[in-house]
């Protein structure tokens, strides 16, 4: 299986995952980078920040960028 490694990019600079995750798929990555960005999004919310501008790279054990998963993507307007 393969390893996936989901780094948080934001506009000060960016946290580097260095364990990464053994997932069967990019999709399989894909839906665990959109529940860590609502994670993150709803502990910021409740700290009074907006993060909605970072964005997770997944990235393959040679660091190339597969995906990028932007946390604005991942939530939908209540009206």
């Amino acid at each position: 299986m393969p390893r996936f490694y989901f780094n948080v990019v934001s506009n000060t600079g960016t946290v580097v995952d260095p364990e990464g995750s053994r997932l069967a798929t990019i999709e399989d990555a894909r839906r665990e980078a959109v529940q860590d960005a609502r994670t993150l999004l709803s502990q910021a919310v409740l700290s009074g920040k907006d993060i909605s501008a970072r964005k997770i790279h997944i990235c393959d054990e040679q660091a190339t960028l597969l995906l990028i998963v932007p946390f604005a993507d991942t939530i939908t307007s209540a009206e």
